[in-house]
């Protein structure tokens, strides 16, 4: 309780990233029924925006209402999920939408349940640390399957605009949310994950059992993404 209390920043980020993790299970796997679970996507999100919040101001206390503080802001994966929350608070729940929240707030609790667990004593819940040391050996498939979860939402924002189940600001707003991520200063996944889907996409086109007008349209798509991306990322 002393540790807690002595941290209360970080003990109140984690705390939310604990109730998000919560929230998405109980969304992915709605055991309440789908009227409860659809209640559970907008409170793991919401959780995730203060998570953010918190996050962004530890990393930028001091507030400025100023184009620069904005620009400066806008380097932060804090901010950036701050967007991703607001993004899809309001929409149709996609399942596809809450995984990334989900797994970077199980991630990012990590580091302080370990400090939690070994304030309460070096041999507690030690099933809770073998599951912990897991997940720290897999963060880097995890991250990898976040940035593709962050890459495939642009096209499924696109099809639920169409569908009706969208907004037409919100392809656009995601749009610079996936920027944002192909730019991260901290999490190079979302970009090295597009240079792998494209060297791929290009080995498999350029076989010869490959038909003509596939080779054409997916050579097309690249140039257009690559025309997409942000300059000097």
């Amino acid at each position: 309780q002393q540790f807690l209390l002595a941290n209360k920043l970080e003990t109140a980020m984690w705390l939310s990233r604990l109730f998000t993790v919560y929230c998405s299970v109980l969304f992915i796997l709605p055991f309440l029924g789908l009227q409860e679970a659809a209640n559970f996507y907008q409170r793991a999100l919401l959780a995730n925006a203060l998570t953010s919040a918190l996050r962004l101001h530890q990393r930028l206390p001091h507030f400025q209402l100023s184009r620069a503080f904005l620009a400066l802001a806008l380097l932060e994966d804090s901010c950036h999920y701050l967007l991703f929350s607001l993004i899809f608070v309001n929409s149709y729940p996609v399942t596809m939408s809450i995984f990334p929240v989900f797994l970077f707030s199980l991630l990012h609790a990590t580091t302080y349940t370990k400090k939690v667990l070994n304030a309460m004593g070096p041999s507690s819940l030690a099933f809770v640390r073998t599951f912990l040391d897991k997940l720290a050996t897999n963060q880097q498939s995890i991250l990898k399957f976040i940035a593709c979860n962050e890459i495939f939402l642009m096209p499924a924002t696109v099809f639920m605009l169409f569908s009706g189940q969208g907004s037409l600001i919100q392809p656009f707003i995601y749009y610079r949310f996936l920027s944002l991520r192909y730019s991260s200063r901290r999490n190079p996944y979302c970009r090295t994950l597009f240079t792998e889907l494209r060297i791929l996409i290009e080995h498999i086109t350029m076989k010869p059992a490959c038909p003509v007008f596939l080779r054409r349209m997916c050579l097309n798509s690249i140039a257009l993404v690559s025309r997409l991306a942000p300059t000097g990322a």
